[in-house]
């Protein structure tokens, strides 16, 4: 009886060691080594770090409030990912930091990125600090002039990363990944994997 109860431990011991990996739909970034600092205020005035939301999965997404196509496309499918999450979307935290800082005031933010979603939050700080911020997450922002009102706008990256609740950088989202997609792998690291 205790060799069969001891067999049967193994036996299940063995299969939780070698369970299979997950594969995620999106862009798998377990391990990497950048992304791992952000310190910036957010459009109601308070510092914050990555560490802040520690618990729950969080997407950090850089673009600005001026973009005529990406950002607001982007922003409106992470409000359909917080949807379709349903009660798990309350374990999720939508960061949007600003590449331009000249005119992403903290105002302009609020007006902004809380349309998509009340639990958004825009981060800004000034031109050296959105700098680091996007050598450390290794996103592309190069301002370019245009004719008519705006002046200028932004060639910028357009994907999102996704930390796990342990706060670990895990997932590049591109902008052109479906609602469904997100929001399963979202689904798979809230169940920690």
């Amino acid at each position: 009886m205790k060799r069969r109860l001891f067999l049967a431990l193994s036996a299940t011991a063995l299969l939780a060691c070698n369970r299979p990996p997950v594969t995620f739909r999106n862009t798998d970034l377990t391990g990497a080594t950048f992304g791992r600092q952000l310190t910036l205020v957010d459009h109601l005035g308070q510092q914050r770090s990555l560490t802040d939301f520690q618990g729950k999965a969080t997407v950090v997404f850089f673009g600005y409030t001026s973009c005529p196509d990406i950002c607001p496309t982007m922003l409106g499918r992470l409000s359909d990912v917080m949807k379709t999450l349903g009660g798990d979307a309350e374990r999720v935290q939508v960061l949007f930091v600003t590449v331009d800082p000249e005119r992403d005031s903290a105002g302009r933010l609020k007006d902004f990125v809380p349309w998509f979603n009340p639990t958004f939050l825009g981060l800004r700080g000034d031109a050296a600090q959105i700098k680091a911020a996007t050598q450390e997450f290794r996103v592309f922002a190069a301002r370019k002039p245009v004719e008519g009102e705006l002046g200028y706008v932004i060639d910028h990256s357009t994907g999102a990363y996704v930390f796990d609740p342990a706060g670990r950088l895990r997932l590049y989202v591109k902008d052109t990944n479906s609602v469904d997609d997100i929001a399963a792998d979202i689904c798979l690291l809230l169940q920690g994997n």
